[in-house]
């Protein structure tokens, strides 16, 4: 007798082999598409060199050109593509704001003495000062601009005034909004997360907001990135604001009067403008870092953020409940922010007091890292630091997403590296993407599981073994974008290759129990493969009870339009593997035919 393959769409990998009898139980690289099974896409190199650290958030936009432009943040550097070209638009900092009155000087000398707690400058390093305010004779013009530092201790440095000015009185000054910017690139950050318990490295404990301190690097180096019109927003979590202008021959720039210590960045469009928004930041009046503060600049000038000044219409939030902000996503016209714990949901109001109101949405459905959500129509999808998947739609609550492949993710989940989870979604195949680091390949991106969200496929979900660090869905770029740990970067969906090499895909079957009371010989397949490119190896794996001996027959590889292959196995429950690695590799499974006859009782 002949029987058909014929199973429903998706992975059912959490129960054992024989409850999920007649579903796919294993795969990699294999997607679900109206109801059937086919290999993924291939990808091939968009950069010749490779990118510099690993990257962890890839940002395209178009400007007012209409040329694309892709950002990277790397724990080591911010670049741009562009032209087919790569630069470094590494902005200079960190961006510090020092105490009321910090500079001291001496009656007719033209040295100031600068007040920096815990500043790390050492002789000779330049800094960009700005706000200091005339003083005891000295003009703010040769107090502001770039200096050169003399280091006292930690917490002390001098530089000359410009002009040759001198003080004419002794004693301290300046004003209460100077801010000091070091004139050299960002300090390397973090490749990997260092807290010694838990999956993120927040939520379970040894991360920096067990304390205030905003600045201490337990979690590997993420970015934020928006887009102000035609202007790149970029943040380092936990540094400062900055703005690249689309000048390819110039850095991004701290952004004047912003929170210094920024958790995640975000620009909320407007009637008539925007308005940036910094997520976990200093608060303005005490500047001590809140993680829970919201701030956000006036509308249509990111450089407006005193609250007090004539016209402005920044204004602070502080949410409440605990813990940490860890990221936020506009969702149409509401913004959700989430903190390790919660969810919630922005609403602009339009009160002069008060544009924004935050309300609490969901609880204990927090985010593991900031990376870990993406926005998909009026749908967001995320992950929490329980390592749940969670969906939230306008006007729903926050909900559970079923998982059938779960437990492999969950239980091999890097600990402390939650972080690097990267959410994106695929327009083109109506899908949402969870890249991770699994601890049985170390410590980086490594693997990745997939949910099909439309048609006839909703709710099924694929996975693979893929190491990419940062990913995004095509649009304004022609495909979706993936970058790996060494910094190569990625068309994604492109081809059938990766990068010209073969890459492996295979799906697997649960244990099928044909007859409790009898045995089956499987003696032929006929295939039933489309757009079949490079060969295709099918196994069968056969037992006579659940757990007992496995006999695995492996037929000949088959190439493009072989009528059958060749089987002599023998069993009660059987379990086919389809499977393949070539350069190209293409493949679509339909309703494969085994030629089977029973074998008696046994």
């Amino acid at each position: 007798m002949r029987i058909p393959l014929e199973l429903p769409p998706g992975l059912l990998g959490d129960d054992t082999s024989q409850a999920g009898a007649g579903r796919w139980a294993d795969g990699s690289n294999v997607r679900f598409r109206l109801g059937l099974p086919q290999v993924i896409g291939g990808w091939e190199r968009l950069i010749d060199g490779a990118l510099t650290g690993v990257c962890r958030t890839v940002f395209p936009w178009k400007d007012n050109g209409a040329l694309l432009n892709i950002a990277f943040g790397t724990n080591q550097k911010l670049q741009l593509w562009k032209g087919d070209e790569l630069f470094d638009i590494t902005p200079f900092g960190p961006v510090a704001v020092l105490g009321g009155d910090p500079l001291t000087t001496a009656s007719g000398s033209g040295v100031v003495t600068v007040a920096h707690i815990g500043h790390g400058l050492t002789t000779g390093q330049e800094v960009k000062l700005s706000g200091a305010e005339t003083f005891n004779g000295l003009e703010a013009a040769n107090l502001n601009g770039v200096r050169e530092i003399t280091v006292v201790d930690p917490n002390t440095y001098t530089f000359v005034a410009g002009a040759a000015d001198t003080a004419s009185a002794s004693g301290a000054g300046g004003g209460a909004a100077i801010r000091v910017v070091r004139q050299s690139e960002l300090p390397v950050g973090p490749e990997h997360g260092t807290s010694s318990i838990g999956f993120g490295t927040g939520a379970y404990g040894g991360g920096p907001y067990g304390t205030t301190e905003a600045t201490a690097e337990y979690y590997p180096r993420t970015w934020s990135f928006d887009a102000w019109g035609q202007h790149l927003i970029a943040n380092p979590r936990g540094g400062g604001l900055y703005e690249w202008r689309n000048d390819p021959a110039s850095r991004a720039l701290a952004i004047a009067n912003a929170p210094p210590q920024v958790t995640y960045a975000l620009v909320a469009p407007m009637n008539g403008g925007y308005m940036l928004f910094a997520l976990g930041c200093n608060e303005e009046a005490s500047g001590t870092f809140n993680p829970m503060c919201i701030r956000h600049s006036s509308i249509r000038n990111n450089t407006e953020w005193s609250t007090a000044a004539s016209g402005s219409t920044s204004r602070e939030y502080v949410l409440t409940g605990g813990g940490r902000i860890v990221a936020g996503r506009m969702i149409g016209p509401y913004m959700l922010v989430w903190t390790d714990k919660d969810l919630f949901l922005g609403s602009y109001v339009g009160s002069l007091a008060q544009p924004w109101r935050f309300d609490r949405i969901g609880r204990n459905c927090g985010l593991i890292g900031p990376n870990a959500a993406v926005v998909v129509g009026q749908t967001a999808f995320w992950i929490s630091p329980d390592r749940q998947f969670y969906s939230y739609s306008i006007g729903g609550a926050a909900t559970p997403v079923g998982c059938p492949i779960r437990t492999e993710f969950a239980d091999n989940l890097a600990a402390s590296q939650g972080d690097k989870i990267v959410a994106s979604s695929n327009a083109e195949f109506s899908e949402v993407r969870f890249d991770y680091p699994d601890g049985r390949d170390g410590f980086e991106n490594s693997r990745y599981v997939a949910l099909a969200l439309g048609g006839e496929d909703a709710g099924a979900w694929h996975k693979g073994v893929m190491a990419r660090t940062a990913f995004v869905d095509a649009g304004p770029s022609l495909y979706p974008l993936g970058v790996d740990p060494d910094g190569a970067v990625f068309h994604h969906e492109r081809g059938h290759t990766a990068d010209g090499q073969a890459f492996p895909w295979f799906i697997e079957t649960a244990d099928s129990l044909l007859d409790p009371e009898s045995t089956f010989l499987v003696r032929e397949l006929w295939p039933d493969f489309k757009d079949q490119i490079g060969p295709v190896s099918v196994s069968l794996t056969a037992r006579f009870t659940p757990q007992g001996n496995a006999q695995t027959a492996t037929a000949p590889p088959m190439a493009p339009g072989e009528t059958k292959a060749d089987f002599l196995a023998s069993g009660r429950l059987f379990r086919v593997r389809i499977a393949g690695e070539s350069a190209p590799t293409r493949c679509r499974i339909g309703k494969p035919m085994f030629d089977v006859v029973p074998a008696g009782r046994r």
